[in-house]
């Protein structure tokens, strides 16, 4: 779906998703008529993905703020862990990086200094990869 060949949608409607506050669907809707209309969806199809854009939406702003209140360092991930600054043995750090202990339902627990400003954090490249 492209929204540069899609009509905008008609102010009416518009007004009504910013008043029920629905700013994902609002931004995906153009597109997800102009397929429904090109592919004859049943309406109920096009309310449906509409209604799940909004919900996903919601759910990836949710992880953001809940992240941001956390005051997590965000952007971190295992790509972006240096093992070589770490005290944590490399063994370690690849056993942690494959998240099969989250999988299992194991708790990790992690103790001593961390450094957020500088060198990587593998507790907070876990949370980001994971969350």
């Amino acid at each position: 779906m492209n929204s540069n060949s899609a009509p905008p949608l008609p102010d009416e409607l518009a007004k009504i998703c910013t008043r029920m506050r629905l700013p994902y669907l609002r931004k995906a809707a153009p597109d997800v008529l102009a397929t429904a209309r090109a592919q004859r969806w049943d309406p109920a199809e096009v309310v449906r993905v509409l209604l799940q854009e909004e919900v996903v939406g919601r759910d990836a702003a949710t992880r953001r703020m809940r992240r941001k209140n956390a005051k997590f360092p965000t952007g971190k991930t295992f790509s972006s862990c240096r093992p070589e600054e770490s005290s944590i043995p490399e063994a370690t750090q690849n056993a942690l990086t494959t998240l099969e202990w989250v999988h299992r339902r194991e708790n990790l627990a992690v103790s001593g200094a961390s450094v957020i400003n500088g060198s990587s954090s593998t507790l907070i490249n876990v949370f980001d990869d994971v969350c």
